[in-house]
C-alpha cells in the first residue's frame, strides 16, 4: 500500500503522469503517512500534489521540506503562498533539462520526421487515451 511506504520514507520522489486518476493523489492522506523527517521531491505535473495540505504540512514542521519543479498554475503567481514556504525549493520546470537537452530534442525530431513521412510509428508518442 502506498500510505505504509511512504511511512518508512526519507525522500518521496514523485514521477507519476497527470491522469483522472492521479490528479490529487497526495493529498492530506498520502502527505500524512509520510514521517516529520521526510522531503517530498515533485518531478511529475502540477495538479498530483495538494499545494495546500504540502504548504500547511511544511508550515507547521509535519514534514521536513520539499523541493517542486511543477505547479497546479504555471508560471507561479508572485502572490502564490508556495514562495514562502519554510525548507522548500523551486524550479521553474526544469527537472528533465540534461546536457544536451537541445541535441536529443532535434535528434528525436528528425528521427520522428523520417518515421511520418514513411508512416511509420513516432517514438515518444503520446497515448491520448491514456493521458500521457
Amino acid at each position: 500500500e502506498s500510505a505504509a511506504l511512504l511511512a518508512e520514507a526519507a525522500y518521496a520522489v514523485v514521477l507519476l503522469p497527470l491522469t483522472a486518476e492521479t490528479r490529487g493523489v497526495l493529498g492530506a492522506a498520502l502527505l500524512g503517512a509520510l514521517p516529520k523527517h521526510a522531503v517530498l521531491v515533485n518531478l511529475a505535473r502540477g495538479g498530483i500534489v495538494d499545494e495546500a495540505e504540502l504548504i500547511a504540512r511544511l508550515a507547521d514542521g509535519r514534514l521536513r521540506g520539499a523541493a517542486i519543479d511543477v505547479f497546479e498554475r504555471e508560471p507561479l503567481p508572485a502572490d502564490d503562498p508556495i514562495w514562502k514556504a519554510r525548507n522548500t525549493i523551486l524550479t521553474p520546470h526544469i527537472s528533465g533539462w540534461f546536457p544536451g537537452y537541445a541535441e536529443k530534442l532535434a535528434e528525436i525530431f528528425a528521427e520522428n520526421l523520417g518515421h511520418l513521412e514513411r508512416g511509420e510509428p513516432l517514438r515518444n508518442e503520446v497515448d491520448r487515451g491514456r493521458g500521457y
